[in-house]
This record gives structure tokens, sequence and C-alpha cells, in this order.
């Protein structure tokens, strides 16, 4: 259990962190979506959203997991499976309730953080980019868009499907070459909420009987 939260955020949509770039083919359309829904986060004080994390095999997800997002600016807090990260704008803090253990690093740029913007700006990163039409995605008549890696990164597609309407993501799909699909469905936005001033700040003394680690 103590792992999840490491390898939801840094395991999954990673999406061009080690690669170089290389020529592209970026579709228009595909870019203006991406792009106006980069700048509606950007404009929000706060954001927060509900989602399901599915993982599988294929094309079917077989285990599934609900979690809870909030962020504001470049911070963040996570929660999922009992188990929450918070991202100061420094450091990264692992709180697993189950092992009683917290562990605090700060990012190394070697994998992705869980912001909905690393997605929806990783086109821009080594990513041919093509907009594939309409799809109804959970009651959303939603634009899909397809990924597919200029070179070989493990990841054989992303596929990023938008509320247009809304500038808001909906859902991203991540299928490896080893077979596996990690989805991420999103689902309950709110925006520009009033938030604690501690909301994305880690406070030792609620963890005194923790392992505290700092790598």
């Amino acid at each position: 259990m103590k792992n999840i939260l490491k390898k939801f955020t840094l395991g999954i949509f990673i999406l061009g962190a080690s690669l170089t770039l290389s020529a592209q083919k970026i579709d228009a359309k595909a870019k203006n979506l991406l792009d106006a829904v980069a700048n509606n986060y950007k404009s929000k004080n706060n954001v927060y959203f509900k989602f399901v994390y599915g993982t599988g095999n294929g094309r079917t997800v077989t285990k599934t997991e609900p979690g809870i997002f909030y962020s504001a600016k470049d911070k963040y807090k996570l929660k999922i499976m009992g188990t929450e990260q918070i991202f100061d704008g420094n450091k990264v803090y692992n709180i697993s309730a189950e092992d009683q253990e917290v562990t605090i690093a700060r990012p190394n740029g070697s994998g992705q953080m869980f912001s909905p913007l690393s997605y929806i700006e990783e086109y821009k990163k080594g990513y041919n980019v093509k907009y594939v039409g309409k799809l109804n995605v959970n009651g959303v008549n939603a634009d899909h868009i397809k990924l597919t890696p200029t070179k070989n990164n493990g990841i054989k597609e992303v596929n990023i499907f938008i509320n247009g309407a809304r500038k808001q993501l909906v859902k991203l799909e991540q299928f490896g070459n080893d077979n596996s699909v990690s989805v991420i469905a999103i689902s309950n936005y709110q925006e520009n909420q009033k938030l604690s001033n501690s909301m994305f700040s880690f406070d030792r003394n609620l963890y005194k009987n923790y392992l505290i680690t700092e790598l």
C-alpha cells in the first residue's frame, strides 16, 4: 500500500519524461484544444475534482480505485486508497496511514507529477498529436485526441478526452508496449473554492507516531 502513490504518480502517464525532441506531427485542431484547456486551468485560483484510476491489460480495465485531487497553481493534494500525497511547490510528501509512514522528497524530473497540466502540455515533448473526432465519454460529447510517441519510450499511445465547451479534461488513457492500460476518469469539477491556508502544507506535529523519511 505504501508504494501506491509512487506507482500512481511515476508509473503512469510518463509522457516523454526522458525523451529527446524529434520531428513531430501536431494537428492544429488538437493543439488548439489542448492549449485552451491548459490556459483554462492556469487561469483558476484552484481546482478540485474526483477521479477513478483504473488499471488492466489490453483494452480492459480490471481494477479501479476512487480518488480526489486539489490543486492551486503549482501546488496539489492527492488522496487515493487511504493514502495522501502533498506537493507544496517545493517537496513531495507521501503519507501512508496504513503503514504510518511519511516519505519526503524533492521532484527530480525523472517522473511525472500528477497534474492535469502535465498531461495536456506533454504533447510538446516528442509526441505526434492527432484529432480523432467526437466520442461520448461518461455522458460527455468529448473531443478525442490521440498521442503517439516519436521515439520508443514504452508507451504505445495515449488518448485524451476533452470537454471542449468547458475546456476541461474528461478522461485519459495510456496503453503501454507491455500490454498494460492505465486510465483516469475525471468528474465533479469545482473551481476557485475558498481553501484553507494549510491545504497544501505538511505539519509534522500531526504525524508524531509516523516514521518520517526524508530522501
